[in-house]
């Protein structure tokens, strides 16, 4: 197999088309039903801790973390974390992953929340969230609702309900 010429780079404005075809080759229609989407459409998602993979000139990858408040506590919602099913377990969803999470390191966030498969996530260090600590707006297999902490013990003040964070204004 030959090596992919692979390169992260911030989300760009013009990505939005090539990443909601991406995600509705990935999801498909069913995306919209599910309660993370349902969370992340009630907010812009931060354009600084979004990135995309490309090959050549062809996006093949994408994730994205959105502002949520954690009941009181300021967090950002992970997701979707996307990639082109014909590039699949060659390390772009990974790399999409340190580097947003590195992003949201270097600007002083806090916490990520995510819903997703924990034997994935787990390898960056997300975990079960406690059982009734934080609940979602709708339907969610809480084995699927993740945490991972930036800064040590902000998850234990999260409690409540997640929703969007609003917008400050400038």
């Amino acid at each position: 197999m030959t090596e992919l010429s692979l390169l992260i780079r911030p989300e760009l404005p013009s990505d939005s088309d090539a990443i909601e075809r991406l995600h509705e080759r990935t999801f498909g229609p069913g995306r919209f039903a599910r309660t993370a989407f349902r969370l992340r459409e009630g907010a812009p998602h931060d354009a600084s801790l979004s990135f995309t993979a490309l090959v050549g000139t062809l996006l093949v990858g994408s994730v994205r973390l959105t502002p949520v408040l954690a009941g009181s506590q300021a967090a950002l919602m992970l997701g979707p974390l996307t990639v082109e099913p014909a590039f699949e377990n060659r390390g772009i969803g990974g790399a999409l992953m340190r580097r947003s999470l590195d992003a949201a390191r270097q600007e002083g966030h806090a916490l990520v929340l995510l819903v997703g498969d924990e034997p994935y996530y787990s390898r960056f260090g997300f975990k079960r969230i406690p059982y009734r600590q934080l609940e979602l707006p709708g339907p969610v297999n809480v084995e699927r609702f993740l945490a991972l902490e930036l800064a040590e013990g902000s998850l234990a003040p999260a409690r409540g309900m997640v929703a969007v964070r609003p917008v400050q204004a400038a």
